[in-house]
């Protein structure tokens, strides 16, 4: 399914430095201090705003809606643990064959995903992410099945610092990677690939006409966008030094779409804010009522899809567009 793009000319980050963006990453690093308690959930937090922040390469950018990204960040949590758990215990180097392997998935399925309609781009991601599941749910000797994986052992970052129960070592590990992602991101949208994505996602038949190879320029942002949400995924394993089945199961797939609809798809920040108040919410609920928390998410994200259909940065960057004429206005008459 193409997804429409949303116009960046609202968006402040997408092109270059901006000075709001220092209030948010000094707002990041306040967390490690100011709630020294809540520091794994604060890393699940980083971990899942870049598996949103892949998808948002895909379907923000590149107007690719998929229904199966939970298969690559999957992958990459499978493959981080098999390292971890068989005698490769460096974490970077783990992360990184885990992303080129997602990556490589990412590029095989891409062609098709690139090439087939609406409905054969839903049914390829969603079908994907089923037979994924699927077989590692059957291969128990492998992934470990329902049970999980266990005797996943991780080695200090650096030989220095050691994943603690705490979260300390986990929660810097990962903002780092968030960071590398984001400026991933960012270098693509601002590059000429960025500009035929944009072009693609409003018109693709013209870009065709221009001479634009399209399903190039996609499986290239698909590519890439795969390769990122495996990076998600051994994070995760590394920092809890296990890997359960779900990380496969669709609700993954289901969650961080719906943070990437609650943030605004096609922002730079959007993915991120949305897993940020998906993942906090979502714990503030269900520890208000652990039976029917489900229930008042549900009317939540209802509400906030209703009054900000752009998600939360988006409609914030569309009221700064409308009130930015009226102050010109104002200011031109004085």
């Amino acid at each position: 399914m193409r997804w429409t793009p949303a116009s960046h000319r609202g968006d402040p980050f997408y092109k270059s430095w901006h000075a709001a963006e220092l209030l948010l990453w000094v707002a990041a690093i306040a967390a490690f201090f100011i709630y020294p308690n809540y520091l794994p959930l604060a890393t699940l937090v980083v971990i899942v705003a870049l598996f949103a922040l892949s998808l948002d390469l895909a379907m923000g950018y590149a107007g690719i809606v998929s229904l199966g990204h939970a298969a690559y960040f999957g992958l990459g949590a499978y493959v981080a643990a098999w390292l971890g758990k068989y005698g490769w215990t460096e974490p970077i180097t783990g992360v990184l064959v885990a992303m080129v392997a997602s990556g490589l998935l990412g590029l095989i399925t891409a062609r098709v995903v690139a090439r087939g309609t609406e409905l054969s781009c839903l049914l390829v991601t969603l079908g994907l992410g089923l037979l994924l599941f699927e077989a590692a749910n059957k291969a128990n000797d492998i992934t470990g099945g329902i049970d999980g994986l266990y005797g996943v052992v991780i080695a200090p970052v650096l030989g220095l610092f050691e994943f603690d129960f705490a979260g300390k070592t986990g929660y810097w590990y990962s903002l780092c990677w968030l960071m590398f992602g984001l400026l991933v991101v960012r270098k693509i949208i601002g590059s000429p690939l960025g500009l035929t994505l944009r072009g693609i996602g409003l018109n693709k038949k013209r870009t065709a006409a221009l001479g634009v190879d399209n399903s190039r320029a996609l499986t290239i942002a698909y590519t890439i966008s795969t390769a990122l949400a495996g990076v998600a995924g051994a994070l995760l394993t590394q920092t809890t030094q296990y890997v359960a089945i779900d990380v496969l199961a669709f609700h993954r797939s289901a969650d961080v779409l719906t943070m990437l609809i609650i943030g605004g798809a096609g922002y730079l920040y959007g993915g991120i804010l949305g897993a940020a108040a998906f993942i906090i919410l979502q714990d503030l609920l269900s520890g208000m009522n652990p039976i029917y928390w489900q229930f008042w998410l549900g009317w939540a994200l209802v509400v906030i899809v209703l009054f900000l259909p752009e998600g939360a940065f988006g409609s914030f960057q569309q009221l700064v567009r409308r009130r930015r004429p009226k102050l010109n206005k104002e200011q031109d008459r004085a």
